[in-house]
C-alpha cells in the first residue's frame, strides 16, 4: 500500500471514529455533560440563593417541608427521568396526572412552595429556570438548611409536556416491597446499591402515614401479627400513635431521635430493628444482603454517608433529563405554556 493510501485510510478511521464518539454522546441518555453547575451564571446568577431562601421561608413555618421536596425530587425522576412531569396539574392539556398516581395522591405535597419558588425565580430571570431544576436545587437546600450536606447541583435540565401516571404507578419503589424488587427499580434507572442505600438516607427526616406501614404493626404478610424484626418498645410506641382502628393518614417520625435534622441517625435505626418502612429495615434485616454492609458504614460514620448521599443525589438527579431544545422551560410548574 502507498503512503499516500495509507495516509487517506488513517484519516478516514480518524474522522469515522470521531462520528461515533459525537453520536454516543449525542445518545447517551444519563452523561453528565449534559448538566453543569453553572449553567445559569450569566442567565440567572441568583438562582440558588433565590432557591435557598424561598426553602428557608418554607421551613420556618413547616418543618416537614425539606423532606416533601426531596420526595418531589425523588418521585419525579424515577419517572421518565429529572423532567418536573409529577408537578402537572389535570387539566385540559394533561388527561392523567401523576399527582394522582397512587405514590403521590393524598401524600405529595410542597406543590405550594414550589409555586412559590418558581413566583420568585419568573421575577428576577423570566422564563430562563426550569421546573426540573428547580426541584434539584429545593432538594440541595432542603438537606443542608437541616444539617446534611451540600452540593453543586448539576443543571440544565427542561420540563416535558407531558405526565406519565401509569409509570408512577409501577417504577416508583413502593414502602410495602421487598428488597429485590426495589433493587430491580433503581437498577433501571442506573442507580447501584449504594446508591439505594444512601438515597433510602433521606428518610432519616420527615413523616410517613401510618398506611405505609401499619401492616408491619398489625397483619405482617397476612400472619395477624406484627413484623418479628421490630423492636418490641418501637413496636408499642408506634402502635401507640397508629392505632389499629385509626386514620390511614395519621403521621410518624421516620426517625423518632431527630425527626427533622439530616444525620445518619436513619441506619442507627435500622441496627436496632427501628426502621419504619418495610422498604427500610429490609436493607439491614436481608441476610447476606450487600446492603448490609453500607449501612453499617454509614451507621458508624456520617461524613461517608453526608458524601455518598450528595454524590447519589448528583447521579439521580442526571436520570435522563431532557436537554437541548427538547421539553420546554414553564412558566407556571403547574401546567405547560400555552395549556
Amino acid at each position: 500500500m502507498s503512503s499516500s493510501s495509507s495516509s487517506s485510510t488513517t484519516r478516514s478511521l480518524a474522522l469515522a471514529t470521531t462520528y461515533v464518539v459525537v453520536l454516543l454522546l449525542l445518545h447517551v441518555p444519563n452523561s453528565n455533560a449534559q448538566l453543569n453547575s453553572t449553567f445559569y451564571s450569566t442567565t440567572c446568577p441568583n438562582v440558588t440563593s433565590i432557591v435557598r431562601s424561598a426553602v428557608q421561608q418554607a421551613l420556618q413555618s413547616d418543618s416537614r417541608i425539606g423532606a416533601s421536596l426531596i420526595r418531589l425530587h425523588f418521585h419525579d425522576c424515577f419517572v421518565n427521568g429529572c423532567d418536573a412531569s409529577i408537578l402537572l396539574d389535570k387539566n385540559g392539556t394533561i388527561q392523567q396526572s401523576e399527582k394522582d398516581a397512587a405514590p403521590n395522591t393524598n401524600s405529595a405535597r410542597g406543590f405550594d412552595v414550589v409555586d412559590n419558588i418558581k413566583t420568585a425565580l419568573e421575577n428576577s430571570c423570566p422564563g430562563v429556570v426550569s421546573c426540573a431544576d428547580l426541584l434539584a436545587l429545593a432538594a440541595e437546600a432542603s438537606v443542608s438548611l437541616s444539617g446534611g450536606p451540600s452540593w453543586n447541583a448539576l443543571l440544565g435540565r427542561r420540563d416535558s409536556l407531558t405526565a406519565n401516571q401509569a409509570g408512577a404507578n409501577t417504577s416508583i419503589p413502593s414502602p410495602f416491597e421487598g428488597l429485590a424488587n426495589i433493587t430491580s427499580k433503581f437498577s433501571a434507572v442506573g442507580l447501584n446499591t449504594n446508591d439505594l442505600v444512601a438515597l433510602s438516607g433521606a428518610h432519616t427526616f420527615g413523616r410517613a402515614q401510618c398506611r405505609t406501614f401499619s401492616n408491619r404493626l398489625y397483619n405482617f404478610n397476612g400472619t395477624g401479627n406484627p413484623d418479628p424484626t421490630l423492636n418490641s418498645s418501637y413496636l408499642t410506641t408506634l402502635q401507640q400513635t397508629c392505632p389499629q382502628n385509626g386514620s390511614g393518614t395519621a403521621l410518624a417520625n421516620l426517625d423518632l431521635n431527630t425527626p427533622d435534622a439530616f444525620d445518619n441517625n436513619y441506619f442507627t435505626n435500622l441496627q436496632n430493628n427501628e426502621g419504619l418502612l418495610q422498604s427500610d429495615q429490609e436493607l439491614f434485616s436481608t441476610a447476606g444482603a450487600a446492603t448490609v454492609s453500607i449501612v453499617n458504614s454509614f451507621s458508624s460514620n456520617q461524613s461517608a454517608f453526608f458524601a455518598s448521599f450528595a454524590q447519589s443525589m448528583i447521579n439521580m438527579g442526571n436520570i435522563s433529563p431532557l436537554v437541548g431544545t427538547s421539553g420546554e422551560i414553564r412558566l407556571d410548574c403547574k401546567n405547560v405554556n400555552g395549556g
